[in-house]
């Protein structure tokens, strides 16, 4: 599957201009700061707006100079990023509205299936002024859902919720992107998120698409702002290698050596993802003795680029065939003497692991 996007558009001082083809397979996350255009290039797709735009979904045009399709013929799930519940519904009733969207026959995704994804067992019988923000956000994901859409978009859904409720919904995301075969579209200006959840990644940047591609590759670019973010980072592809049931722990191969993770309940040989912010790697010239930092990878610098913290500085790391990004001081880059071509040790304090 692929969806093609072309949109040209001028609001005011606000310029849109879109134009590429990106595959539909897993979750592609639009990112960028707030403001490039991501809700307007998401609300184009879905046909909720009706712009000046062409827009093909796996060989089917929804929309160009001579027809519109309506968002309800596109087969399309929406999230909102607040939850539009019918209050005068239980979470039943408000489940059964998106299953009656599509005849039985066609149905793909089933209740039973949907409130077990987004662990709604317990919350069938409530009103939506009786749940948490991040229930309901649950709930509206089981709903579009049951409508057992070819696409599913999601505009920025945990932005609203704190930080409990987000560490309670981005896991059951994760889950749907691996148990479902419905390709995601994501809106987010939280890297975290994306790094979290995302495959492809399509950066817009003052109205534009800066980069598309696999997330992985434009995570580590020198050339684009990733690294200006909060929280940049990087995303290694592994398999669980062996699991130490003594001291609780599992060991993930990955191209520049292995890394120690909290046990896992997962087979050897199963292929995850992991995730390694920037400001939990820190280097150092010679292998470290006496620490208490099990993850030590050696690598090579490729090069050093600008924070958006003029004390901070961004390393790219060549470990194995993989590249690592290091958030570290400007100070001690110039105090060991960091340049491209050092030969240094990663030490990595944290390492998140989702599966792949």
């Amino acid at each position: 599957m692929a969806l093609e996007l072309s949109l040209q558009l001028t609001r005011g001082s606000f310029s849109l201009q879109v134009e590429g083809q990106w595959p539909t397979r897993g979750v592609t996350a639009l990112f960028g700061r707030s403001g490039t255009g991501k809700t307007t290039l998401l609300r184009c797709i879905a046909g909720l707006e009706r712009l000046p735009a062409r827009v093909v979904f796996d060989g089917t045009v929804w929309q160009d100079a001579t027809r519109f399709v309506p968002a309800h013929r596109r087969s399309i799930g929406y999230v909102f990023q607040e939850p539009s519940l019918f209050p005068h519904y239980d979470v039943r009733g408000n489940l059964e509205y998106g299953l009656k969207r599509q005849a039985p026959a066609q149905r793909r995704i089933q209740m039973d299936e949907a409130v077990r994804l987004l662990g709604l067992e317990s919350l069938l019988a409530y009103r939506p002024q009786q749940l948490s923000g991040g229930q309901r956000q649950r709930v509206a994901i089981a709903r579009a859902l049951l409508a057992s859409p070819r696409l599913l978009l999601m505009d920025e859904p945990v932005s609203s919720l704190d930080e409990i409720s987000k560490s309670e919904i981005l896991p059951r995301l994760e889950q749907l992107r691996d148990a479902l075969d419905i390709p995601i579209v994501y809106v987010s200006h939280a890297l975290v998120e994306v790094m979290r959840l995302a495959d492809e990644l399509v950066l817009l940047d003052a109205g534009r698409v800066r980069a598309a591609g696999p997330l992985r590759t434009l995570l580590t670019r020198a050339d684009l702002p990733l690294g200006d973010f909060d929280q940049p980072g990087t995303v290694l592809e592994g398999e669980i290698a062996e699991h130490d049931a003594q001291y609780h722990l599992s060991y993930v191969a990955v191209s520049g050596g292995r890394l120690v993770l909290s046990l896992q309940a997962l087979p050897p040989g199963h292929r995850v993802r992991v995730r390694i912010d920037a400001r939990d790697v820190s280097l150092a010239l010679q292998p470290p003795r006496e620490t208490s930092i099990s993850n030590i990878l050696p690598g090579v610098v490729l090069d050093l680029r600008a924070d958006g913290d003029p004390a901070q500085t961004i390393v790219r790391v060549r470990i194995g065939g993989d590249v690592l990004l290091a958030r570290i001081t400007r100070r001690s880059a110039v105090q060991l003497g960091i340049a491209e071509g050092t030969a240094v040790y990663a030490q990595i304090k944290s390492v998140a692991l989702t599966e792949s």
